[in-house]
């Protein structure tokens, strides 16, 4: 859990899309951590003098009327907020921001492999190798509840330059330096 994660997002945004004005960020707002963030979100956006539009979800009924309140905003980009419900309607959300040439910044990797613009969150490798840890001390007698409760310490940027082309975005060099995987 990483809920400072969004004055990042917004920097790296900001550099693929100078002009940055308004961003929709879609959330779960039936789950506690994407809460969190859209609050983190909310407050990066207003130090950096952004527009943050909430599209808030609580099931997959909800994304056709977000994306109509989306359509409504005319948002500069979309955010999505990772979780369990929105990381499982990924291809849906993909295929609106393409259908609405929207760039989208995206929290895991995944996403932007199946087309979405940047992601950029933890490294799910990482925690799952972290995890795999965890389990080895569990299994050679460790108690659970004396184990640390541990924050991601691994992040990566992933950069879809065949969905930047599409948008007619250039990625700049900057960008391209830094990122862990440029999907060309």
């Amino acid at each position: 859990m990483v809920p400072d994660i969004a004055g990042k997002r917004f920097q790296l945004l900001k550099e693929l899309l100078p002009r940055l004005g308004r961003v929709a960020v879609l959330w779960n707002v039936a789950n506690p951590y994407p809460a969190i963030v859209f609050k983190e979100t909310q407050a990066a956006g207003q130090r950096l003098g952004i527009e943050v539009h909430s599209l808030a979800v609580r099931s997959p009924d909800d994304f056709d009327g977000a994306y109509e309140d989306a359509r409504r905003y005319h948002p500069d980009a979309l955010i999505e907020i990772e979780d369990p419900l929105t990381n499982s309607l990924h291809r849906r959300i993909i295929e609106f921001a393409e259908a609405e040439r929207l760039p989208s910044l995206h929290g895991v990797r995944e996403e932007v492999e199946a087309g979405g613009l940047i992601s950029y969150g933890t490294s799910l490798p990482d925690l799952f190798r972290r995890a795999a840890g965890y389990v080895d001390k569990i299994l050679k007698g460790a108690r659970p509840a004396d184990l640390p409760v541990q924050q991601p310490t691994k992040f990566e940027l992933v950069i879809n330059l065949k969905t930047a082309k599409t948008l007619g975005l250039q990625v700049p060099d900057k960008l391209l330096a830094i990122a862990d995987k440029v999907i060309e």
